[in-house]
């Protein structure tokens, strides 16, 4: 059956790509799942229950709200909600029995008397959430530990993704430091601090525990081919050529005329657009299979519609099925491609697919 626009979603691989990234830690590290923002475009429930399968023990989200989901579909591992909440998400989260993320007296105060756990983070130079001071992580982890609420201490790589940058080792440094200071106060507390990237960098950023969120997709957190870390893309989008019209030399397609063919060609309209996530930034920038073939999207893209050359003469036909991320035919365009063409990342493009496009986890 041909489809409009279609996001298959291979269990399978996040399952490997988990089980995969599982047997590069070391001791007694684990696996922690990120599944923020829809499991980043592809799912997030099943994305966590396939990662649970392939070695996960923690599923990791960016707000309250995404723990309830979770728990609401019958996650029962344990969640880690790593953003800031509001009052109101903080409910939603110990409601949720999700450990929180606390930086401050104020966020430690709010949970006082609560039955909950939470993990202290310091900012060791991502800039964002999280104290800089390192004897403030000290204190407030001593505070919950006497409450019985101290469950880890962490921190987040700014730069982990650049190979070979000097920031890194010295965020590495800093939070081992820290992190070495509690757990001798405290055995038994958690220490984390790697993302994809330093998973698959450096194993003495692994600690107790991993938080991987691109790479179980199958991403490559480096933005240059998956397969050098042996991780399978999980997500392909499709569509099917819809009508093949003759152009001759001086014919455009699209709005603004923006390309017109030069020579007698034959052009595909696909329907798919930018109301589904194919942006508008790859207008006349991207190449779709069709048939095994690579050929270039050419005019501009439109909310509903994309078109494609064929060349002076071709065999597609309506209903052939066109891939814009994935394998057809031997060939395959990897969601890190679109990326480089729109000068972004791998996950911002995965993110970006449309409500409209129907989902098919197999």
């Amino acid at each position: 059956m041909i489809e409009r626009a279609l996001a298959r979603v291979s269990r399978a691989a996040v399952e490997a790509n988990c089980a995969l990234l599982r047997s590069k830690l070391g001791g007694d590290a684990q696996l922690c799942a990120v599944v923020k923002a829809g499991g980043y475009g592809h799912g997030a429930v099943e994305a966590a229950r396939a990662a649970l399968r392939g070695g996960a023990s923690w599923i990791a989200v960016a707000t309250a709200g995404e723990a309830a989901e979770l728990r609401a579909a019958g996650i029962e591992a344990r969640l880690l909600v790593m953003g800031a909440l509001t009052h109101a998400d903080l409910e939603t989260a110990l409601h949720a029995d999700a450990d929180i993320a606390v930086w401050t007296s104020e966020l430690l105060d709010a949970v006082a008397g609560r039955r909950a756990r939470v993990h202290v983070k310091l900012d060791s130079g991502m800039g964002r959430l999280g104290t800089k001071d390192a004897d403030e992580v000290l204190a407030l982890c001593e505070r919950a530990a006497e409450r019985g609420q101290l469950a880890g201490v962490w921190t987040h790589f700014a730069t982990a993704d650049e190979v070979g940058d000097d920031h890194f080792p010295h965020q590495l440094a800093r939070f081992s430091a820290v992190a070495e200071a509690v757990r001798s106060k405290h055995p038994g507390t958690l220490a984390h601090a790697a993302n994809s990237a330093a998973t698959l960098r450096d194993p003495g950023a692994h600690f107790d525990l991993v938080r991987c969120g691109v790479a179980i997709y199958g991403l490559d957190p480096f933005q240059r081919d998956p397969a050098e870390h042996g991780l399978t893309p999980a997500l392909s989008l499709r569509s099917y050529v819809a009508a093949v019209k003759r152009f001759d030399p001086g014919d455009s397609a699209g709005y603004g005329r923006t390309w017109t063919a030069d020579a007698p060609t034959y052009v595909a309209t696909i329907p798919i657009g930018y109301g589904d996530g194919w942006r508008r930034a790859l207008s006349n920038n991207a190449d779709l299979l069709i048939r095994g073939r690579r050929h270039p999207l050419v005019g501009t893209v439109s909310m509903d519609n994309i078109t494609a050359e064929l060349g002076r003469e071709t065999d597609v036909v309506v209903g052939d099925e066109v891939v814009l991320i994935g394998e057809q035919g031997g060939e395959r365009i990897l969601a890190e491609e679109v990326a480089r063409r729109l000068d972004t990342i791998n996950y911002e493009v995965t993110c970006g697919i449309g409500r409209r496009v129907r989902y098919l986890h197999e």
